[in-house]
Formats: structure tokens, sequence, C-alpha cells
């Protein structure tokens, strides 16, 4: 009996099913299978509503981003549009468009002054006066504007994203969280451009549009801002000269220059193009050029037949300072010193509209680079040359019975020497524009290199690359101590192409020049 008893258990032992703890793992598998589906889900969901509200975002700040106000006698449109580098543009049609570096973040402000009111321009007509009053008017007039456009913007924002996710999630609750999302994006970005504002770009804006504007609208170089009153004094000062370029008919007002104030107009490389003496020409008149200063290659092979090139230079009516380059012979800076106006330069020193200018040309005469034994490229034997006559320009500038304000010489390589000899070098030649200052001599002050592009767009040869070499030059502002104080770069499209761009530049302390690396520069 104990024997089949033990056999029935062992039995029923092998028969029974598995019971206790086993199916446990199976039913915590299928809670955290389940879990991390509600996460993913989540997880979607929360990808979705941001994606709703960028998008609502952008569609809201392009649909509702725009107000129109009045700045000064100015009917305005101020608009606002997702950019990732900031800034401001003051677009004044016809006339062409300033660009203000004025603020980070991924906001762009448009400024579009439209027509003027009707009643306010006659105002301005009849009396004067009311362009200053109107003006001064102008900073309160864009800060209200551009706080009702921010405002505007957010609403704008909002309300496009609760509509887009009410269309696509049909749930409220999703749909506050996506217009949340959209009320915090559109605050972050606008508060970024509210506190990383520059008031200090107003003083260097750069200018596109017609060149025979830009004097007036960018304003005098004496005018340089360094606190929000200044600033404010600024943007009243642009107002103002745009208000009088709309309400004067019979010509464009050009803004007086400041007393004491010389404006040199700096040319290089004209290589025989009869578009820039027109360049040249316009800016002349419209900029109130007292002196030309040309750092040479006005012609491309020196010949008899290219003197009367020059014979343009008369017409300017102003002195025009002139040293040869490797493209210009002895008979073309003949040609040039026959003309009324023109001061050939020869290690020599002149005193013209009280600045005391010394130059040198150029030590080569290499016309064809291909054929010419000792080329344009910087050789051993071409850099002693070029050091040479950097040298022999020092010693005349050091026994100069007057200080030398400005040195010129074709090539920068001869620029070296003439560090602390003067205050100011210009040259050409590398048809690359560029401003640098020179390693300083222990015991003298310092001294800046400026480099000028063509002002011929390197003539024919200009049209060798993929696009032609833009025409390019200078105005220097020169205070009543005869130091630089701003300059302005004049960029006109090369050969086909018409659009202008000037960029102002302030030199913060004239003592010092500006602190810039010095660069390595190709030769031509």
């Amino acid at each position: 009996m104990d024997g089949q008893e033990n056999e029935q258990h062992a039995n029923r032992d092998e028969d029974a099913p598995e019971t206790g703890p086993a199916p446990r793992p199976a039913l915590r598998r299928g809670g955290a299978d389940r879990t991390g589906r509600r996460a993913l889900r989540a997880t979607g969901w929360t990808l979705a509503v941001l994606v709703v509200a960028l998008v609502g975002v952008v569609i809201g700040v392009l649909a509702g981003g725009r107000v129109s106000t009045d700045i000064g006698p100015f009917q305005a449109d101020l608009t606002v549009a997702p950019a990732l580098g900031g800034g401001t543009t003051v677009d004044i049609p016809p006339l062409g468009a300033l660009l203000l570096d004025s603020h980070d973040g991924p906001t762009h402000l448009t400024v579009e002054l439209g027509a003027l009111d009707q009643s306010r321009t006659e105002a301005l007509l009849d009396d004067p006066a009311s362009i200053n009053r109107a003006s001064q008017s102008a900073v309160d007039d864009v800060r209200k504007g551009v706080l009702r456009l921010g405002l505007r913007t957010l609403a704008s924002t909002v309300l496009v994203t609760l509509l887009l996710a009410l269309l696509i999630f049909r749930d409220t609750r999703r749909a506050a969280w996506a217009g949340g999302l959209a009320l915090v994006i559109t605050a972050a970005s606008l508060g970024t451009a509210a506190t990383t504002i520059r008031p200090e770009s107003i003083e260097e804006p750069r200018y596109e549009g017609l060149l025979v504007n830009a004097p007036a609208i960018v304003g005098d170089a004496r005018r340089i801002a360094n606190d929000y009153t200044r600033y404010a004094e600024q943007l009243q000062r642009i107002v103002g000269n745009v208000s009088q370029l709309y309400t004067t008919v019979s010509s464009l007002p050009v803004y007086e220059p400041a007393p004491g104030t010389t404006r040199v107009l700096h040319v290089s490389d004209m290589h025989l193009n009869p578009t820039g003496w027109q360049l040249i020409r316009t800016v002349v008149e419209q900029f109130g050029i007292d002196v030309v200063i040309d750092t040479g290659d006005i012609t491309d092979w020196g010949s008899e037949p290219e003197a009367s090139y020059v014979g343009s230079i008369g017409l300017l009516r102003k002195p025009y300072v002139y040293i040869r380059g490797n493209h210009d012979s002895g008979r073309t800076a003949a040609a040039v010193a026959r003309q009324p106006n023109a001061i050939v330069l020869s290690n020599t020193t002149t005193t013209v509209a009280g600045l005391t200018i010394a130059g040198i040309g150029d030590p080569r005469f290499t016309p064809d680079k291909n054929t010419s034994p000792a080329g344009s490229g910087l050789t051993q034997q071409t850099a002693d040359q070029l050091i040479g006559v950097g040298e022999q320009l020092a010693a005349t500038v050091g026994s100069s019975p007057r200080p030398v304000n400005i040195a010129l010489v074709h090539d920068p390589a001869s620029a070296g020497p003439l560090s602390g000899a003067c205050p100011l070098v210009l040259a050409g030649h590398t048809h690359d524009r560029q401003v640098s200052k020179l390693p300083e001599v222990p015991g003298k002050g310092p001294t800046q290199l400026m480099v000028q592009g063509s002002t011929g767009g390197a003539g024919l040869r200009g049209l060798e690359g993929e696009k032609p070499t833009p025409l390019s030059m200078t105005v220097l502002y020169f205070d009543k101590d005869k130091l630089l104080q701003a300059y302005d770069d004049i960029t006109v499209g090369g050969t086909g192409q018409a659009q202008v761009n000037l960029e102002r530049h302030v030199v913060e302390d004239p003592k010092a020049g500006v602190p810039v690396p010095v660069t390595p520069t190709p030769t031509r």
C-alpha cells in the first residue's frame, strides 16, 4: 500500500500544472510594454504640438507682423520677419535702403517709408522749420510703432497657432499647449532682439541704392553718436534728410560739410575703363570732394594712344594728386602732369586743401605680366625694389618741412618702411580693398594702411572671372587737425551691373587709427 500511495503521489506531482509566482514576469512585461507605448505616444504628441507651434509662429509672423504708422511726415510700414541674422532695413523707395546691424536674434525689422501726408507735406514746403519739428518726433514715432508691431505679432502668432492646433488636433488642451508654446517662442525671439539692440549701429549704416542719393541719406560723417541721445539725433537727421529729398523738386540736397572737414576721394587702378570717370565725377559733385588721390595704374599698357584717356582729369575741376603704377609709363605720367589740375608726385610732397601729401611711383613698368622679365610677382628682386622705394619715400617724409598727413605708394608691399613716418598710407595695385594697421615702430605713432580696390573694375581683365570686378573708391573725411575721422567705401557692380553699395566706417579715435590686424595682400 505504501508503495502504491507513493507512486500515486509521484504521478500527481508530475501531472500537476506549474503554480505560484511563475506567471508574474509575463504580467510585468505586458505592463512595461503599455508604459513604453504611452511614453512614445506622449513624445509623439509633444513633438507634434511643438511643430504646430513653430509653424503657427512662422505663419502668424508673416501674416500679422506688420503695422502702419506715422514717422515724421511719412506713412511708414513696419514689418518683422523670421531671420537668423537679425538687423534692420530702412527702405526709402525709390532712393535705396539703409542696412543697420541693429540687433541679434531670429527677427529682422523692415521700415519702409511710403507716401508723404499731403497736409504735412504742404506744411514742410511752406515752413522749412517744420522739417526739424517733424524729425524731432521721429524717434518716439518709431518706438511706438515697434511696440505696436511687437504686440500685434504676439497676438497674431498665438491666434494662428490656436486655430491651426484646433484644426489638426481637435483637442482644446493640446491647442492650448500649442498656443502657449507659440507665445513663449515669439516673446523669446522679440525679447532677444530687444535685449541685444545696438543703438550705435546708426553710426555705420550700409547704403544700397542710387549713388547720387547716398550723401543726403547717410548724413554727415562728423555727426557721430556715442550714446542714446546722439543716436536719437542721428535718426532724426536721417528722417529730416529724407524729408528734404522728397520735398525738394529742383535738386537733391547734399549735407553741408562740418567746419574744418576736408573730403578726399581715393581712386586707383582705373585701367582705361571710361565708366570710372563718370563714377568719379558723380562722387566729386555729390560728396563735395576737395581733393582726388589716384594711386596709379590709370592705363593698361602705358602707350601713347592711351594718353588721351587722362584728359578727363581736367573736367573734374578739383586737385588731382597722382603717382605712377606699374602699368603706367613715363609718357603716362607726363600726360597726367599736363592736366591743369593734376599734381604728379615722384618721391616729392605737395600741400593741397591743407593736407600735406607725399608720394612715389612704382619702381616697375610691367604692362604685360606674361612677357615682362620682372613680371608683377613678388620675387626677391621685386621685393627689394618695392621696399627700396618705400624707404626713399620715408626719408622724404622725414625731411619734409611740414608734417606729412598722407603717403602714397602703388603697391602695399612698399608701405612697411613708412610705419611711424605718417598717420596714413594709401595704396592700390591688388584690386582688393583692405584696411590694416602697420606694425608699430617703438617711439613713433601708429600708421594706418588703406588699400583701394579697382576704380575701373580692373579694366578688361575684370571680365576674366565668373563675375566682373566691382568698381570701388573711398571717400575719406579729415577733421580740422587733418586726422582721418571716417570713411565711406563705395562699391558699384562690375560691367553690366548697376547695384551701388555705400558703407560708412567711423574712426573712434583718429589719433590711434583703426586697430585692425595687418593681413597679407596678393599682387597684380
